[in-house]
């Protein structure tokens, strides 16, 4: 899969998602890069490295739509946003919380980019997808349903995104933006459900794709 220029992440996108982890909802986007070499396959390895073992469990799985920009956008509105797409994808911003909370100063980047992070469908041309805010999300682990909602739930919609981050700042044609994940995180369970050795970690979105990925350790 060809590395994309960027990838940006929005946090905190659906409101139940920012009540599970105790946030209120904010007035503007959280975003947040990964690196671009965190991507990998629908149905590669989340290869979780030895640098996640240091401070306990701590690596989760965050279902996720992304979608495509098909040319560079610059200060477009919400009405031309659309246009600007060229296709969406299922994705997985694995997470390694303590690394994202604790281990770069308070910066998701680091927590959110180590390889293999960021499993990617191949892309679904955006004409055949009928409306992107209103598709089922569905996560498994192990065959456990762990996220189920709609896209029509998050918070800043697909058009607002475009818009409001192209202010600006030139979104570079190929760029992947993900659109933040449902609650049901393994971080904000009881007992917290972090990944392990030989887990299987499944996102299916309608009308887009499905990747599934197993866990093993470096």
């Amino acid at each position: 899969m060809n590395r994309p220029p960027a990838i940006m992440c929005v946090g905190r996108n659906y409101v139940a998602h920012a009540s599970e982890l105790g946030h209120a909802v904010e007035e503007l986007p959280i975003i947040f890069f990964k690196n671009p070499a965190a991507l990998c396959g629908a149905e590669d390895d989340i290869v979780i490295p030895k640098v996640c073992e240091e401070n306990g469990p701590q690596v989760d799985y965050e279902g996720e739509l992304a979608f495509i920009l098909g040319c560079d956008v610059r200060d477009v509105s919400e009405a031309e946003a659309q246009e600007c797409i060229s296709g969406y994808a299922v994705a997985n911003d694995v997470s390694a919380r303590w690394w994202q909370k604790k281990g770069s100063g308070g910066q998701y980047c680091r927590g959110k980019s180590f390889d293999t992070f960021c499993p990617m469908s191949i892309p679904t041309a955006s004409s055949s997808v009928s409306d992107p805010q209103n598709l089922r999300l569905v996560t498994r682990l192990n065959g456990d349903v762990v996220q189920d909602t709609s896209t029509s739930d998050m918070i800043f919609s697909i058009s607002y995104l475009v818009s409001e981050l192209s202010r600006g700042m030139t979104l570079l044609e190929g760029t992947v933006l993900l659109t933040g994940t449902p609650s049901g995180v393994g971080a904000a369970q009881e007992p917290k459900r972090f990944l392990r050795e030989g887990d299987v970690v499944e996102v299916e979105i309608e009308q887009v794709g499905r990747i599934c990925n197993r866990v093993v350790i470096e």
